[in-house]
């Protein structure tokens, strides 16, 4: 029986109301950006300053102090900031 690989993130786009992430199996994921409001209150400067943790497993915005990890955005889990 195979095991089930965990879904990596490859690449990520901001856009000012959509966080959208392409995973390594093909899939893209898109999500209001208002489930963020890390991202959502960022500048668009800041929201370009982001990088892959954990071999994909999860996203980080040093300038915002946020993490994201692509097992939550699957779920659709917003953050538990949002309102």
């Amino acid at each position: 029986m195979s095991k089930l690989q965990p879904a990596k993130a490859l690449d990520v786009n901001i856009t000012d109301d959509t966080l959208t992430v392409d995973l390594a199996d093909g899939r893209t994921l898109s999500v209001p950006l208002a489930w963020y409001p890390r991202l959502l209150h960022g500048t668009p400067e800041e929201r370009r300053n982001w990088r892959l943790i954990g071999d994909g497993l999860g996203i980080h915005w040093p300038d915002l102090d946020e993490d994201i990890g692509i097992d939550g955005l699957l779920l659709g889990r917003p953050s538990g900031e949002s309102q």
